[in-house]
């Protein structure tokens, strides 16, 4: 114990936290859960998840992805997680790189996997009558169903890309009338706006992943691949996008007034950490999981163990969540935060011209928020006092 204490006394100071650090998304409840035994499972995509976490589509056909593509099945089995592939387009034709997707045996089949097709892939095997290559492609893999990733932007950057003849929501309606397998939407690091969101919620597709902006962003992965000049040209739309934030506000918006018939979601895209997901995850009003693509990538490449190490940290961490945080009905969402920063622009002239965000800006920004919380207070008064119960520390 003298040790402890010792430690106690050495650290104290450098523990110390500032008020402007403070996690405003969560109300902390000390009082009202003992410490955590794990996680309660849930139903997602017709199979019983021990963990809420979906390891996102990542790689194949390179000479990496056979031991990420295992560590990741394995470690999905052993958390009772689901698992996108990376993109399949490489077996469409050729059984070559098989073996780097070949995964149910790791994963075991009471987890969902799920294959992975790029929306002008299916464009054109619909075209050319050939969808029962997908079916084909799902049996071998002994896989779930089918994720299909929406990428106009990457297609558009990538010097390989193909071109997409015509509304992405087009070729997904023309393939649900033809497949025999469930399906996921996702996009691939920019996230999608209200319009998108509202049609893909009226089809009968299983559920779909994000791939949010503020995670790994596939348009400026192919832009880096590019040209110097034609990089920089076009890199501003590299930056345009939805946050996972921004998508989850939108389908609660939705929810009041559209018939959803896809009923599940896979928050993905800029989610760093157990306490992201857990926000987002509780802030949603349609069942939903989080997905991690890099941040698994990372211990993944590593080796099993570390993989393993870095799950069960999360896992624990959101136990924890789940006993003692509350979602802050005070708190205005991170876009608001975020607008306040300093933007980097090129002159015409050779360097960098700074452009900061002014003081009288931020000073209008914070305003806005404290004006918005006073009317929340003003309105809890009035409420309390109607109801003979106001009491000043509620406030």
């Amino acid at each position: 114990m003298s040790d402890r204490k010792r430690e106690h006394i050495e650290l104290a100071f450098q523990s110390q936290t500032a008020t402007a650090e403070a996690d405003s998304r969560f109300v902390y409840e000390p009082l009202l859960s003992g410490h955590p035994t794990g996680l309660t499972p849930i139903s997602f995509l017709g199979k019983t998840l021990k963990t809420p976490i979906w390891a996102c589509s990542i790689t194949g056909g390179t000479e990496l992805a056979k031991k990420i593509n295992e560590n990741i099945a394995r470690v999905c089995m052993d958390f009772g997680m689901g698992m996108g592939l990376g993109s399949c387009r490489i077996l469409l034709d050729d059984d070559t790189c098989f073996e780097d997707f070949n995964v149910r045996k790791y994963i075991g089949d009471a987890q969902p996997l799920y294959a992975n097709l790029g929306i002008a892939q299916i464009d054109r095997l619909l075209l050319n009558k050939g969808t029962d290559k997908i079916k084909r492609l799902i049996e071998k893999l002994k896989a779930d169903g089918l994720i299909i990733h929406v990428n106009p932007l990457q297609e558009w950057f990538q010097p390989e890309g193909n071109p997409i003849t015509r509304p992405s929501i087009d070729i997904i309606e023309e393939l649900i009338k033809k497949a025999e397998y469930p399906l996921i939407v996702k996009e691939v690091g920019q996230g999608m706006g209200i319009e998108s969101l509202k049609r893909l919620l009226q089809l009968p597709i299983q559920a779909i992943e994000f791939g949010a902006f503020g995670g790994a962003n596939f348009s400026m992965v192919e832009l880096l691949r590019r040209d110097k000049d034609e990089c920089d040209i076009y890199k501003p739309l590299a930056y345009v996008g939805q946050t996972a934030e921004q998508m989850v506000d939108a389908i609660n918006h939705l929810s009041g007034s559209v018939d959803f018939v896809c009923q599940q979601l896979i928050i993905s895209g800029g989610v760093k950490n157990f306490l992201d997901g857990y926000y987002l995850m509780k802030k949603s009003t349609v069942p939903a999981l989080y997905g991690q693509a890099s941040a698994i990538l990372k211990f993944a490449k590593q080796s099993y163990e570390d993989l393993f190490k870095y799950m069960e940290m999360q896992v624990k961490g959101l136990s924890l969540a789940e006993a003692f945080l509350r979602i802050n009905p005070d708190y205005l969402g991170s876009s608001v935060d975020d607008q306040a920063f300093a933007r980097a622009e090129v002159n015409t002239t050779p360097g960098i011209r700074l452009k900061l965000i002014t003081q009288n800006e931020l000073e209008e920004h914070h305003a806005q928020k404290n004006r918005y919380r006073n009317r929340r207070r003003q309105w809890r008064h009035i409420r309390y006092q109607n109801a003979g119960m106001f009491a000043g520390n509620r406030l």
